[in-house]
């Protein structure tokens, strides 16, 4: 199947422009972080040499997410990790571990760990189809506005393809490029592929491919209707979604933080029931257990969402990005000892290391990632007015005014980071003499520190309206209300799922450290009373101020799961995201602790 030529065209420079600014950047950026995981896995699976049966989704699951190691390499190196995990908890025998302590995580962590390795790809493959599969109403959305301006479904959906990224178009483009030489286009059997997952892709691209031969009157429909389906589709799963792990997330937030939180203030009465405990069974309960019942929780969350709209990937090369991004981890290194030297100078002294590590973390990843999100709220602010710009450069088409003329309109009338960039792309045509398409996406182009794959898909079919000329300006107008459409989508499902995770980001940051501070500041009031026998205190052996550093550390892991937790329920697996908001969590977090602690321990 020959491509057309505006569709040739346009894979030439802004397929590529596209990959180069999201995903294909972060990939080079991270080449010598991938190298060393490779030799890792090939390390551990050189430690248990014996032949494995690896089972037919973990392949699937390698393969999905284009992994270097086969299957029975994961499976062997799972093995090989499980033996080595065998031997750090011997260590604790070293620290005092009752001999049974030491045993239970002799016997668990080979077996856990074991699981994990082989599990991981599992799971890296099901966030990865999450985050393609919203990528649907883009994909669709662009064939649909292809069509529009030539009804001929091999080039829109070779269009859809080439102007996109991800494993969704780069699904579709196998599916074309296998269906060469057959009557047809890919779509169907591509559509087929993803429709357990997404059951109206189904139906829109059979309304897309029906498009193509009904008459001029009636494609319209059926292409606002193609459109329509799949927005409609991604709304109904995400309510439905969004239902379904409400009372979840209530269970997990009252059951799995709170009240283990809450019963940290009855330790000190344990002894009057009979039951002698010591700190090695708080630190199996609340450093261990806990932590990892809530790990799994969330995972079995994650992988049941249907889709997610990952914001713009942002590549360390950027150049807004600072070179040596790492070493601004080093602002978090002199944070933490500030914080120590305060928190030992003015109490609860026995916290500080466990405060100022925290924070000290915290402030490193602020450092690390605000950079980055500064360049996200950018690309958001750009792609915050497309939507008006497309509708002036739309209607001006419409009317007989060219693209480039009706760029140099938007540019005067469109406010903010939109206009701005629609105004260099309007200088270069004037200054260079060059078209619509290397304006924004060629060299030096208006969109090439913009890392946004709607900006550029926008960019993209306006190259191709510039040369079709009058019959495309309903397309672009299409456009702008697709975008808007798209828009209206993700922002609800993001508001719905805000109210469900929401109390999880309070929680972790401001009322898990508060509730923690208190409780924990009872039970040592209540330890140093004089409420049991002398014989009854020894049997509790449970100090107040290693109880402390335990629910501190409890504390930080709490950070470590619920944000990462509530950021990929609402936008996805984003490292950047994530990484900034469990910094500022830390931070705060801590602080609060601290704070909270001191005080109880100075009124009471």
């Amino acid at each position: 199947m020959a491509r057309s030529s505006d569709s040739a065209t346009v894979s030439g420079t802004a397929a590529t422009e596209i990959g180069g600014g999201t995903e294909g950047t972060d990939e080079r950026s991270d080449t010598a972080s991938a190298d060393w995981r490779v030799a890792l896995v090939r390390s551990l699976a050189a430690l248990y040499p014996a032949a494995v049966e690896p089972s037919n989704d973990l392949e699937e699951a390698l393969s999905f997410v284009d992994s270097p190691h086969d299957a029975e390499t994961v499976v062997r190196a799972g093995y090989g990790a499980g033996l080595l995990a065998a031997m750090p908890p011997l260590l604790l025998v070293a620290l005092g571990a009752p001999l049974s302590f030491v045993l239970f995580f002799v016997l668990v962590t080979p077996v856990a760990t074991t699981s994990a390795v082989r599990s991981f790809p599992r799971l890296q493959a099901a966030f990865r189809r999450t985050e393609a599969l919203g990528e649907t109403p883009n994909l669709i959305g662009r064939a649909v506005l292809r069509m529009q301006i030539q009804p001929s479904l091999e080039s829109a959906v070779r269009f859809a393809a080439d102007t996109g990224t991800g494993p969704l178009a780069d699904d579709l483009a196998a599916h074309i490029d296998r269906s060469i030489g057959t009557p047809e286009t890919g779509l169907l059997s591509f559509t087929e592929a993803w429709a357990d997952r997404f059951p109206a892709l189904r139906r829109s691209a059979h309304l897309l491919a029906a498009a193509q031969d009904a008459p001029a009157g009636e494609r319209e429909r059926t292409l606002d209707r193609s459109l329509a389906a799949v927005l409609d589709g991604t709304r109904s799963q995400m309510a439905e979604f969004t239902a379904s792990i409400r009372t979840l997330t209530t269970g997990l937030f009252a059951f799995g933080i709170m009240l283990p939180l809450a019963l940290i203030a009855l330790v000190p009465t344990v002894p009057m029931v009979g039951v002698s405990i010591n700190i090695w069974v708080l630190i199996l309960l609340y450093n261990v257990a806990l932590p990892a019942c809530l790990v799994v929780a969330g995972l079995y969350l994650l992988v049941r969402r249907p889709v997610a709209f990952p914001p713009p990937t942002i590549g360390r090369d950027h150049p807004d990005v600072p070179d040596r991004l790492w070493l601004r981890a080093l602002w978090g290194v002199l944070a933490g000892i500030g914080v120590y030297a305060i928190v030992d100078a003015v109490g609860p002294a026995h916290l500080a290391s466990i405060v100022a590590g925290g924070f000290a973390v915290g402030v490193a990843l602020l450092a690390v990632y605000g950079p980055i999100l500064a360049v996200r709220h950018y690309v958001r602010d750009v792609e915050d007015h497309l939507t008006d710009a497309l509708y002036i450069v739309g209607r001006q088409v419409s009317d007989g005014e060219s693209v480039e003329s009706a760029v140099e309109l938007a540019a005067t009338r469109v406010p903010g980071e939109t206009g701005s960039v629609f105004e260099r792309a309007a200088g270069l045509q004037r200054r260079l003499r060059i078209g619509v398409e290397s304006a924004f996406l060629g060299p030096h182009g208006a969109l090439e520190d913009v890392p946004s794959p709607r900006a550029r898909g926008t960019a993209a079919l306006l190259a191709i309206a510039s040369k079709e000329g009058k019959p495309a300006g309903r397309a672009i107008v299409s456009m702008a209300d697709h975008l808007e459409d798209l828009s209206e989508v993700e922002a609800e499902t993001k508001r719905d799922l805000a109210e469900v995770t929401g109390t999880l980001d309070a929680t972790a940051a401001y009322f898990a450290p508060m509730v923690a501070g208190v409780t924990v500041g009872m039970a040592a009031m209540m330890a140093s009373q004089n409420v049991f026998t002398s014989s009854e205190v020894d049997a509790a052996a449970f100090p107040a101020e290693p109880l402390a550093i335990v629910i501190g550390i409890y504390l930080i892991m709490l950070c470590f799961i619920l944000l990462p937790l509530s950021i990929a329920l609402r936008h996805g697996v984003d490292r950047a995201l994530i990484g900034y908001h469990v910094g500022r969590a830390l931070t705060t977090s801590m602080v609060l602790y601290a704070v909270t602690v001191g005080c109880i321990d100075f009124f009471l």
